[in-house]
């Protein structure tokens, strides 16, 4: 069947909450509590060992597939106009991401910035400036580059996990 990555991303995640409810129902089963002179058949969950470990191991097949499914579609399907691939997308986005926020920083900066260090009894009556040593208009110009890039590349590979198909077979 074929899946774009978005659908497949859901796709893994409900088979990952069918995974961990199964889980969850095994462990809420698979051991029981008795009280003395209880009739402990009246009290004896519902569990059937083997048939658990079929379902649990099916899930954990599908979910295998799907993942490299994903895995394989990020290596190989390239985003247009970036000349790579979605993995590398995906490691360029945090990139801008974190200059961006360095160059958000650093264009917030006053050229010159007033510093009181207290000293050890928390006071002092120096004073002390902070000069920053770059153009701060050439940052502020770099950080609106920066911003639209960013902006640009989440679009281009929102488009991509919305439009573009990958076949998975279940």
């Amino acid at each position: 069947m074929e899946y774009t990555s978005t659908e497949a991303a859901k796709l893994l995640r409900r088979l990952n909450e069918e995974h961990e409810a199964l889980l969850e129902e095994e462990n809420q089963s698979k051991m029981f509590h008795a009280a003395l002179g209880e009739d402990v058949e009246s009290v004896r969950p519902e569990y059937h060992y083997e048939e658990m470990q079929e379902k649990l191991a099916e899930l954990e097949r599908k979910i295998r597939i799907v993942k490299h499914s994903i895995n394989l579609f990020n290596l190989t399907q390239e985003i247009p106009d970036f000349h790579m691939t979605i993995d590398q997308m995906l490691i360029y986005l945090p990139q801008l991401t974190a200059k961006k926020n360095k160059l958000n920083w650093m264009a917030r900066r006053l050229p010159k910035q007033r510093e009181n260090f207290g000293g050890f009894g928390g006071s002092s009556n120096v004073i002390d400036y902070q000069y920053t040593n770059y153009d701060i208009d050439k940052v502020k110009k770099d950080y609106a580059e920066v911003s639209e890039e960013l902006a640009r590349a989440q679009t281009a590979l929102d488009f991509i996990n919305n439009t573009q198909k990958m076949e998975i077979e279940l």
